[in-house]
Order: C-alpha cells, then structure tokens, then sequence
C-alpha cells in the first residue's frame, strides 16, 4: 500500500507544476499535508539528491537543483522560443508595463508573444484604458528558480540573462539593436544614430539569422518587409532614398532612435540640397520621358516638364526585376546600386548630377 508521503510525492512529480495545500489535501485527506511536505523535503535534502522540494510563495514544486539546471537545461523541454522569452524579460524587468509600449519596444510580433505568455501562464494583463497592463505572475518566480516574485530579484535574473546570452543589457530589452544594410550605413550618421550593426537582411546565412533574430530593429529598403517578416519578430523600418523628400522622410522616420540635434541639422541640410537642384533644373527648357517610376520621381522633384516624344531618362541597371529589358536606346543613364555612392545623399546628389549635366548635352 501507498502511504500519504509517497502519494504527495508522487504528485509532485507527475505534475510538473507547483501544488498548494489545499490542492495535495484532496489526495491524503485527514492528514497533516505540511508535516508530510517537510519531511519529504529534508528527505530529498538529507541525501544529496539531484532533485528538490521547494516552497514558492506558499505552493510546493519538485524540480532540479539550481546547481544541476544548467547542465541539463539543453535536455529540458523548451517552453519558451527566445523571441518570447525576450517579450518576456522586457515586461519581467519594466513591469508593470502596457501592452502598447511593449509592442513599440518589440514590434508587432509582440500581440503574439504576449498572447503565448498568457496562455503559459508567466504573465498576466489587466484593462488600463484603451490597452493592457501587463506583470509577471508566480509563475516567472517558479520558471527561473526564483525564490519570490520580488521585483528586484526578477531584475537581477534578467540581468543574469543578459550575460549568459553574451549580450548588454539594453539590447537584451531592445532598447538597441538597430541593424541596417550598407546601403544605409550613412542615414544613420545623418541621424546621429551611434550604434547599430550593418547586416544582410535579405538573403542571410542561418547564422547570419540567428543574429538578426537578436535585433530590436532592422534598417530596410521599401518593398522587402514581407520577406522579412518570415523570421525577423522585431520592428522592421522601410526607408527610401531616391529624392530628397525620400531622404527626409526616412530621417525623421529614424529620429526617435537618434540626435534630435543632428536629426534638424540634417533635414535642413537637406532642404537646402534640394532647392540648390531645382534651381538648376529651372534654366532647363527639354521636355523628359522617364522610363521608370523611380526616375519619374527624380524629374518631379526637380520640377522638369515630362512628353511622351521628350528625352528619354532610364537607370543604368538594365532589366527590371521580372527581367525586362530597360534603359535600351535611352538617351540619359542615371547610376543605382553597384555604380552609385553608398553615402544616400552623394548617391541622390550623382543621380541628379546625371539628369541635369545629361539634359544640358542632349537637344531635343
């Protein structure tokens, strides 16, 4: 026959989760279920054991010995994807945090993650306005080894955290993290935006992913979110560079992560580039026909009049991306990609240069 102490034992074991004592009287009622708790505690305690008893905020669980966890950790079932346990430290180390500023910290992937750690019980959510205040609950204390839910240990575990993944705090909580492809690199000195990490976002190595997957933000050209959005769980930003509006668009599009100083100083920089090429492009009388939306833009911004029959303007990359032909028997050739400036306002400023010194040798 089973005896009481063996019962609550067993149910410890096979739940997998921490009882109380009103839940393990059920199974051995009439009995003293603290006095049998504590003597399978100093039982499991007397002899070494790689296994525990412990009482978390008045609920008893079984589980490995802290200094056995680590060393198992990789043979334990993985409850949390690191993306979600990322949501997790954030609202864990900020709480009580709301739901809109975890997703403004995270990005939208963060509905589903907090979606995942309700359901698993780490956190909970109560109504505050129009959006949700969010807490860890006991459960976090019981995950992480923790011997309450006593704010400041939970940060001293999410600063452990941070530094068993070989990363700084902040861009464990993403604050930081902004990668951007080379293309870019210069927007963020026009930002004055000093740390980031310059990445290939779009055709990246599994390791190359597996970084990524640790960034808060990523720097993009416009068009490639959706592919992005395949791995990538972040904040996902698409800019544009081929006028000045462009430029200035993505700049203030980026000012919050940057220099408000240097964000002003550069948007009027830019201002005063662009009026300096209209003023140009007045003396100029030939009418253009752009073969691209993108070099329509161009001439727009440079207010030059556009016919069917005027000088014909194309990009210098040939085909198009479904492969057709462009730019054949064009009259103006305008550089992208491998033959422009990677600095964004040198590349907008050749471009330019292009069009305006290609219409002053070109009569029409």
């Amino acid at each position: 026959m089973s005896g009481d102490k063996e019962i609550i034992e067993a149910a410890l074991f096979a739940s997998g989760e921490p009882l109380d004592t009103a839940q393990l009287k059920n199974l051995v009622k009439g009995k003293n279920v603290r006095e049998l708790l504590q003597e399978l505690m100093d039982e499991y305690s007397g002899r070494g054991s790689a296994i525990e008893i412990r009482e978390i905020e008045g609920r008893f669980v079984m589980q490995v010995r802290p200094e056995f966890a680590e060393k198992v950790r990789s043979l334990a079932p993985k409850e949390l994807r690191s993306p979600v346990l990322r949501t997790l430290a954030m609202v864990a180390y900020h709480q009580p945090l709301t739901v809109a500023d975890l997703v403004d910290r995270r990005g939208a992937a963060a509905y589903d993650h907090v979606r995942e750690l309700e359901e698993s019980g780490f956190v909970s959510a109560a109504p505050q306005g129009r959006t949700r205040l969010l807490q860890t609950t006991a459960r976090f204390a019981e995950y992480f080894n923790l011997d309450s839910g006593d704010p400041e240990a939970i940060k001293r575990k999410i600063i452990e955290l941070a530094r068993e993944q070989k990363m700084g705090l902040d861009k464990w909580l993403g604050k930081q993290g902004i990668g951007v492809t080379p293309m870019y690199e210069s927007l963020m000195t026009l930002c004055g935006i000093e740390e980031y990490e310059l990445v290939n976002p779009y055709n990246p190595t599994d390791e190359q992913r597996d970084s990524l997957m640790d960034l808060g933000v990523l720097v993009i050209s416009r068009g490639y979110k959706e592919k992005l959005g395949e791995y990538f769980d972040g904040r996902i930003i698409e800019v544009q560079a081929t006028t000045f509006d462009d430029l200035t668009n993505s700049i203030n599009i980026l000012a919050e992560y940057g220099s408000k100083r240097k964000v002003k100083e550069s948007v009027e920089y830019i201002s005063g580039l662009k009026q300096e090429y209209i003023e140009r492009a007045n003396f100029i009388t030939a009418k253009v026909a752009p073969q691209t939306e993108m070099v329509s833009r161009i001439v727009n911004e440079l207010r030059l009049g556009i016919s069917g029959d005027g000088v014909k303007i194309a990009p210098d990359y040939g085909t198009s991306s479904e492969g057709e032909m462009i730019g054949g028997g064009a009259d103006i050739l305008i550089p992208t990609h491998k033959n422009a400036d990677m600095d964004v306002v040198k590349r907008i400023c050749q471009r330019y240069d292009a069009v305006i010194e290609g219409l002053k040798k070109v009569k029409k």
